[in-house]
């Protein structure tokens, strides 16, 4: 059978949050582009199709291809491994550091972002025809995204915050639900099926992904949406980017962690009762 048990998988994750700790700079910063770059291919796809077909769930029942693809290509995620490296350094795997695991989010970060810059830029070539037109349809969406969950935030103050961290913290509470549920199956079929789900659900509620957002808001930038690049980091990139560590570790890492790594041993089960035998009565 292709389904791998929580006990096997949740050792997997702590195996694989290792193996990224020890990677090369090198090997770290292509997979990580080339994570960025499908992802942000995939959101253009998915804003595509909502702005063709005029049905938004029709684009997020789609965009998890993109995830698909970059999951079984072997590319690396920041929110990927938001949730996966600090269980190989919570397990005390040997030569695992603080410093080891910070390197790895620093050098994913970078690659994220390179990958998802240069999809912006290209997309942003394409719908105005190499900068000679005005944006087109798509393109002038691209823009609204940026200018509505940036300045649409900051309009709110602190409860426009508090908003953008909890969209941040439930996008990667799905998105690394999403990574480990690949886990539980060996065929590609099972791995897709498990990823689908939670990818699409993130997606379609609006909830806010660092990666996906290194894509539609420097797009929105180049296609001239009216928010600035201050507005970008503030009011949206640096909140989610801490949301999303704190949804994947805190809601799928540490709890899968808890209780399928480190398991609780059993209450002690109760001793089972005899049978007394038959007491005959006085004659």
């Amino acid at each position: 059978m292709s389904y791998v048990t929580p006990s096997d998988f949740a050792k997997k994750m702590v195996d694989a949050g290792e193996a990224k700790v020890f990677m090369s700079t090198k090997d770290t910063l292509i997979r990580a582009f080339m994570a960025g770059a499908i992802l942000a291919l995939a959101a253009a796809f998915a804003v595509t199709v909502t702005v063709n077909t005029g049905n938004a769930l029709i684009g997020a029942l789609l965009f998890p291809v993109g995830f698909c693809m970059l999951y079984l290509l072997g590319f690396d995620l920041l929110t990927g491994v938001f949730t996966l490296v600090p269980l190989a350094l919570l397990d005390k795997r040997r030569g695992v550091t603080m410093k080891g695991m910070l390197r790895n989010w620093g050098l994913v970060f970078c690659g994220n972002f390179a990958g998802a810059f240069t999809v912006a830029i290209f997309m942003a070539i394409i719908v105005t025809f190499g900068w000679s037109e005005a944006p087109n349809e798509v393109g002038q969406r691209i823009g609204h995204i940026g200018e509505g969950r940036t300045v649409g935030y900051a309009a709110h103050g602190a409860a426009g915050m508090l908003t953008l961290f909890v969209r941040a913290v439930m996008c990667n509470w799905m998105v690394s639900t999403g990574v480990v549920a690949a886990m539980m199956s060996t065929s590609v079929s099972g791995k897709v099926i498990s990823m689908w789900m939670p990818i699409m659900v993130f997606f379609y509620m609006g909830f806010e992904h660092s990666i996906v957002n290194m894509f539609l808001f420097p797009s929105g930038l180049l296609l001239g949406g009216d928010f600035t690049i201050a507005d970008y980091l503030i009011w949206n990139e640096i909140p989610t980017v801490i949301g999303n560590l704190v949804g994947g570790l805190t809601f799928v890492g540490a709890m899968i962690y808890a209780t399928h790594y480190k398991t609780s041993p059993e209450l002690d089960r109760d001793e089972p009762v005899k049978p007394q035998p038959a007491v005959m009565p006085a004659e």
